[in-house]
């Protein structure tokens, strides 16, 4: 079973960047496709962005296209979310996910996520 820690999330303000981590152990990490989730106060989970084991492939919600990008970096058993242009709608407590399924190259946020981890809060207010 995968662990995921999430780390990086704190108080900005508006406008400006913030990087999240998510380190994973205990599976190989690299054949597993990787999402980020967020919840607001008072609101439901939803759907960031997700990436391919590989990286080739990226999904992201239309509310943070063009403003957060995805990465990984398998060597070291991480999973990046940069955040610029932070709005203080995107204040929430983020979470990695990590998917069931080996290998897959199609991404949507309804993928079977068997892993989770216990989220970073990020406030965005001035």
């Amino acid at each position: 079973q995968v662990q995921l820690v999430e780390s990086g999330g704190g108080l900005v303000q508006p406008g400006d960047s913030l990087r999240l981590s998510c380190a994973a152990s205990g599976r190989t990490f690299s054949p597993y496709a990787m999402g980020w989730f967020r919840q607001a106060p008072g609101k439901g989970r939803e759907f960031v962005a997700a990436i391919s084991g590989s990286g080739r492939n990226k999904y992201y919600d239309d509310s943070v296209k063009g403003r957060f990008t995805i990465s990984r970096d398998n060597a070291k058993n991480m999973l990046y979310l940069q955040m610029n242009s932070l709005k203080p709608e995107d204040t929430a407590v983020y979470y990695c996910a990590a998917d069931s399924v080996p290998y897959r190259d199609i991404l949507t946020p309804s993928i079977p996520w068997d892993a989770w981890g216990q989220g970073t809060l990020v406030t965005v207010s001035s």
